[in-house]
């Protein structure tokens, strides 16, 4: 089996990133996603390397998977914890190890970073990524999560 490689993701990656996330949302909650918003919503991640970065997951020489850091600041930890977002990997590569990859790769970078720990929410049907979490040492925690979802502004 070829090695999975992980790099930190380009503005070059953009287009395949976008479309991972309009499929990633298709996929598991049926959403269609506005395709300006989210090509803007991408590039913003480059813009800003506050918000967070991407990574890409490349096997055999092609992209097939990405996810998205962004932080959130524990004052009870005096830390950022990272949270994984935006996962997805083509249908193609699925069950080789790409999510495993990008994990592990996240996870290093996290520690050298001096994170206080990764966090990352899942849909409560998606029973496979829950299991895929848990094989990898992920705990569910005890919150539930609630949004409020305001327009999109132009």
């Amino acid at each position: 089996m070829s090695k999975i490689i992980v790099r930190a993701a380009t503005r070059a990656d953009q287009a395949h990133i976008a479309a991972w996330n309009a499929a990633m949302a298709w996929e598991t909650e049926a959403k269609r996603l506005d395709p300006e918003t989210l090509e803007r919503g991408v590039l913003a991640i480059f813009d800003e390397p506050r918000r967070g970065f991407y990574l890409v997951a490349e096997h055999e020489g092609r992209p097939v998977g990405c996810l998205m850091v962004t932080y959130e600041w524990s004052d009870w930890r005096c830390g950022d914890f990272w949270w994984i977002q935006s996962v997805y990997v083509v249908e193609s590569a699925r069950r080789l190890g790409v999510f495993r990859a990008l994990y592990e790769d996240v996870a290093r970078r996290a520690k050298a970073a001096h994170a206080v720990g990764l966090r990352l929410y899942v849909e409560t049907e998606n029973e496979r990524a829950q299991a895929t979490y848990d094989g990898l040492g992920m705990k569910r925690c005890h919150y539930f999560m609630y949004e409020t979802e305001f327009p999109l502004q132009s």
